[in-house]
């Protein structure tokens, strides 16, 4: 489908990773609220996905799902393959899939670390060099990764969360600097606190120590995150690469 992604999102093709709730979740709404196809991955929250599925469709346009895991170089292939065979272009590729398993170093397991770097960073390259050859081909393309404002200025008891993210952002002006000359965009946002599953396990005492040094005074939600990815979708970002764009509410400055 011939399209240059421009004003609205209508006929783009978008792919989000880690899609079945949280940040991803409210990624793909607003995508689709813009006119963008999508295809949604996840690991293993089959039902999650269903219903973010469905609430795309509701906004009159075409969705489906695809389980894989991005850690895995294959399954990575087969999630970018699926959307080119059914949708004929790649848009869009945000990298979302994520996860933490902290704990300070002296207790930090080895298969914790490793699956942290694995899913987090290696699943944002395996994602990369799969959708690179097709926008390539294209000579258009938007590549949004989701780090995190840990991986700026790092977190103790996060030592491979932090290491993954620093490798995201690292990794986004790299490639930003190897692609951009063909038309392929590729940024980074690093959110700060953002009310997600996997921020609800802190207890109060670490929730109210962040919220003391954001100078908003309020914690994200993942709306403000899908926000500035719809931005860097976009047109209106055609002449912005290579960038982290802070959502954090002032947290790191």
């Amino acid at each position: 489908m011939e399209n240059d992604c421009k004003h609205t999102l209508k006929g783009c093709t978008a792919i989000v990773t880690g899609a079945s709730r949280g940040i991803g979740k409210s990624i793909a709404l607003k995508l689709a609220s813009l006119g963008a196809n999508l295809v949604l991955n996840y690991r293993s929250s089959s039902k999650e996905i269903e219903l973010v599925v469905q609430k795309a469709i509701e906004m009159k346009v075409e969705a489906i799902a695809v389980q894989g895991d991005v850690s895995d170089f294959q399954q990575s292939k087969n999630i970018i393959q699926k959307a080119k065979d059914i949708f004929g272009s790649i848009d869009i590729l945000v990298n979302n899939a994520g996860v933490t398993k902290d704990n300070l170093i002296l207790r930090m397991k080895e298969e914790d670390f490793d699956k942290v770097i694995n899913i987090n960073l290696k699943g944002a390259f395996n994602c990369i060099k799969h959708v690179a050859p097709i926008m390539l081909k294209q000579r258009k393309g938007k590549i949004i990764n989701i780090a995190s404002v840990v991986g700026i200025v790092g977190n103790a008891g996060q030592v491979n969360y932090a290491a993954s993210k620093a490798g995201v952002i690292a990794m986004t002006k790299s490639i930003a600097k190897e692609l951009g000359s063909k038309g392929i965009n590729v940024n980074a946002i690093a959110p700060g606190f953002v009310e997600t599953d996997m921020t609800e396990v802190l207890s109060d005492k670490v929730k109210e120590s962040t919220l003391n040094n954001i100078p908003l005074k309020r914690f994200g939600m993942p709306e403000d995150i899908a926000e500035v990815v719809a931005f860097l979708a976009s047109s209106s970002s055609n002449y912005v690469t290579g960038q982290v764009i802070n959502v954090d509410g002032g947290m790191v400055m």
